[in-house]
């Protein structure tokens, strides 16, 4: 283990212990508990290398070879949101400034009767039992240091409950932004959405970079479905070319749910996104969309679980990348299907573009099977644009480039297409566009 390695992990670590002095009797409550024991996980697992199969193809050695402030407030108003052409949205908007929730930029339009949104800080302070209860409980003992690293650090984020019977009208949108103008700058957002039986919720995660140093961006979200409940999840990324991103996605699903996610990866310097579907109910069904455009040198590494607990119910797995450059792009996907799991349907795929003979992708398709009555598929292809086709664009009388482009958006547009908050789904397809023309 390097030594930058060794002094990222003492200073988390020190850093840790120094908040904890000054806590007084909160340092007994359950909880710190729980941040007290992700910390041994995180000090026991240390940072991963590539030895570790779960990292084989993602060498964060870069990462934490730099020193990040992940107290920095920032310095973020609607005049530097302007830089970051966001589009306006009819929707619940809640900003996070380097990690920190921003009350001036953030605004609400829901009823409180349809749904409670609060800071996590905020929401621990009125009702810490309840928090409590969902904090930690689907991520813990995940052996993945660093999920235990933000649970250790988990100061700020979201915390969103949904009654039972109630259907959200206007979407849920959290706009993380990192304010990376004048230091190198880590945020660990703890996101908790909790839905109730019977109920549906539109969420969507945006995350944007200002500046051009360094940001590390450490988020964990925990999203439980109830009975009859349906969530739709979008996650958005277009930081900057210097953002370092580790997002794990933790859901559970309960009988006759419904759970539908789309990531889409835009821009960054290294990407790592964890989805992880447990169906812990009969008759619940997942549905889950990936697209990922890296070039230059960039990174992009996504890992996705279906776990299929209890039987009769489905799962639905398309991502797609297009890489360029020297971009190295990972898809690992896994489908447990458990023993009491009969009559499980799972289907997944991965389909790749790569334009450039120095760009690589890595897949690795897992299927793990312990029932019999099942029907399982999995499946990946890597390639180059069909040059048939492209000959056929170019005879009619349009350019190379212009053909290209065009094969490239129909390569995108089944994942794009199912996208089903508007306002999003066309913010992506104008990015996508101009991104592939270029």
């Amino acid at each position: 283990m390097s030594t930058e390695t060794i002094d990222l992990k003492t200073r988390l670590i020190t850093d840790f212990h120094a908040r904890e002095s000054v806590m007084n009797g909160e340092a007994s409550s359950e909880f710190h508990q729980k941040k007290r024991a992700a910390l041994a996980e995180f000090d026991r697992l240390g940072f991963p290398t590539i030895r570790h199969e779960e990292w084989k193809y993602s060498n964060v050695k870069d990462l934490i070879s730099a020193s990040y402030n992940f107290g920095a407030e920032g310095s973020v108003g609607f005049a530097e949101l302007e830089d970051l052409k966001i589009p306006e949205q009819d929707a619940n908007i809640v900003y996070f400034v380097n990690g920190h929730y921003s009350a001036e930029l953030s605004r609400f339009v829901s009823s409180q009767t349809e749904i409670t949104i609060s800071s996590l800080s905020e929401a621990y302070k009125k009702t810490p039992a309840l928090v409590t209860s969902y904090f930690d409980e689907l991520t813990k003992g995940g052996q993945d240091a660093f999920t235990a690293l933000n649970t250790a650090f988990a100061q700020d984020g979201i915390f969103i409950h949904v009654p039972d019977n109630q259907s959200v009208t206007h979407p849920v949108i959290l706009r993380f932004v990192s304010d990376a103008r004048v230091q190198n700058v880590g945020s660990q957002p703890r996101n908790i959405i909790a839905v109730g039986r019977n109920s549906s919720l539109k969420l969507a995660e945006a995350f944007r970079t200002l500046g051009t140093e360094r940001s590390f961006t450490n988020a964990v979200t925990e999203i439980y479905v109830g009975e009859d409940a349906n969530v739709e999840y979008y996650k958005v990324q277009n930081e900057s070319d210097n953002a370092y991103h580790i997002g794990t996605t933790q859901v559970r699903m309960s009988d006759r749910s419904h759970f539908y996610a789309g990531t889409v990866t835009l821009n960054g310097r290294f990407t790592r996104n964890n989805l992880n579907i447990v169906l812990d109910g009969e008759r619940c069904d997942a549905h889950m969309y990936g697209l990922y455009f890296p070039d230059g040198t960039q990174h992009v590494d996504n890992h996705t679980v279906a776990d299929h607990c209890k039987p009769n119910s489905e799962s639905n797995e398309l991502y797609k990348g297009i890489l360029r450059d020297r971009a190295k792009g990972v898809f690992n996907g896994k489908i447990f299907v458990r023993p009491d799991a009969q009559k499980t349907n799972a289907f997944q795929s991965c389909k790749n573009i790569v334009l450039s003979p120095d760009a690589t992708m890595n897949t690795k398709p897992q299927l793990e099977i312990f029932a019999d009555d099942v029907k399982c598929s999995h499946g990946t292809t890597t390639g180059q644009i069909d040059e048939e086709a492209l000959f056929y664009m170019r005879s009619r009388g349009i350019s190379r480039p212009e053909a290209m482009a065009l094969l490239m958006y129909a390569f995108c547009a089944d994942v794009v297409s199912q996208i089903k908050i508007d306002s999003i789904r066309e913010y992506l397809e104008g990015v996508i566009a101009k991104k592939l023309a270029s």
